[in-house]
């Protein structure tokens, strides 16, 4: 078996809670953050259901200590907040130490902001500071110079497999001995454009979503930021680390299938699970827990349900569960929120339930965990699947 990459640090805000702690007490209390909006400024207020970090822009400037003319959107600063914890979780007080890099996935990026204010650039000067806040990279170098990051630092916007691939990328960066620590993972807002966006796809459920359920209408848009601290042998040996997990296996594949469905036979979701298992060193009857993409659209538990049966048989597919009921589908950040969620798996040796279900798909027998179990976990793979049939597959061991 890979080894894997040490986990030495972890953060996370999002509608169920402002950190790590309050992420976890809601996930085992079974508290979900799905509400109708309230902050957000779009005539789909009181039509859809989010999962919303209730707290406002000026609250999030007043936590980060930011000047009042700060060019920080929303998912810069909730991504601030996060990564500033998983620093603070892996007790690194000098950034600067070792080789460390930052790689954040975000599909927002800066539009939370630019589209309140585009229509008033001409007039308002105070204004313009948001243009160049637009563009996807202005959001990670915004965190990296917050943390005190000045080595490497990338942005990854593959949609919702985003920060899956952040982390994928800082384990290969360790793995190969180019770097020596990484803080990865994903952040992003709500914003008018993804929600109008989704909308015109049809797929946004107006209740509480309900994942792998038969009569599924759609997902829940969330926010959420999440990171957590890849480092090297060296230095957990070096340093006496406490290490929280590892990331043994990874995989990106494409279906190639459209744009924004993925294929019947799921066909990227199996080649990303399978290169995944084969790289960790791991067979089926490894895997303790499935933390599923699990949108709760149509398309998607129909294509990875079938991607399931497919690599473990249908009767052999291990427990398997989404949190995107819990915290709305948070988008570039799912990967790394569904991160933090399988390490806490694996060390509170829990399975959080999947919300909402009450009646089996047809295509197929496989039923979701629904209640909170425990349950000795070692292994956990986590999917994340973004739109262009990008697929990505993580496993976690203990």
């Amino acid at each position: 078996m890979n080894k894997g990459v040490a986990i030495t640090g972890m953060g996370i805000i999002s509608s169920i809670g402002d950190n790590v702690e309050e992420n976890l007490n809601a996930l085992k209390s079974v508290s979900h953050g799905i509400s109708r909006i309230e902050f957000l400024e779009t005539r789909q207020r009181d039509a859809i259901m989010v999962g919303e970090i209730k707290k406002t822009n000026e609250d999030f400037v007043k936590e980060l200590g930011l000047d009042s003319d700060n060019s920080f959107s929303r998912t810069a600063m909730i991504g601030a907040i996060a990564a500033k914890e998983a620093l603070k979780s892996a007790n690194i007080t000098d950034p600067d130490e070792y080789r460390t890099g930052f790689v954040s996935g975000t599909s927002v990026g800066g539009m939370d902001m630019t589209e309140q204010y585009y229509l008033g650039y001409h007039e308002t000067k105070e204004y313009r500071r948001y243009i160049e806040a637009q563009h996807a990279g202005f959001t990670t170098q915004s965190i990296s110079k917050y943390i005190g990051i000045n080595g490497y630092v990338s942005t990854i916007s593959t949609a919702c497999s985003s920060a899956a691939n952040a982390i994928m990328l800082g384990a290969r960066l360790i793995k190969a001995g180019k770097i020596d620590r990484m803080v990865v993972g994903g952040t992003d807002a709500l914003s008018k454009f993804t929600i109008n966006g989704f909308g015109t796809l049809m797929i946004l459920s107006d209740s509480a979503c309900t994942p792998f359920d038969n009569n599924r209408k759609g997902l829940n848009l969330g926010e959420a930021a999440a990171y957590i601290v890849l480092e090297s042998e060296d230095i957990v040996e070096k340093d006496n680390k406490e290490v929280l997990g590892r990331v043994s296996g990874w995989a990106n594949a494409n279906d190639a299938y459209h744009q924004t469905a993925s294929s019947s036979n799921g066909e990227g979701a199996y080649l990303a699970m399978k290169e995944a298992m084969e790289i960790a060193g791991l067979s089926i009857d490894n895997i303790d827990y499935i933390n599923a993409h699990g949108t709760a659209t149509p398309n998607n538990d129909l294509s990875e349900g079938v991607a399931m049966t497919r690599i473990f048989g249908e009767d052999k597919v291990p427990v398997f569960s989404s949190t995107k009921a819990f915290t709305g589908h948070t988008l570039a950040a799912a990967g790394s929120v569904e991160a933090i969620y399988s390490i806490l798996s694996i060390r509170e040796n829990l399975i959080f339930p999947n919300l909402n279900f009450q009646t089996q798909m047809e295509e197929f027998d496989l039923i979701p965990q629904t209640k909170l179990i425990s349950k000795n976990i070692k292994t956990v793979l986590s999917n994340s699947f973004g739109f262009g049939g990008n697929c990505s597959t993580l496993i976690f061991t203990k």
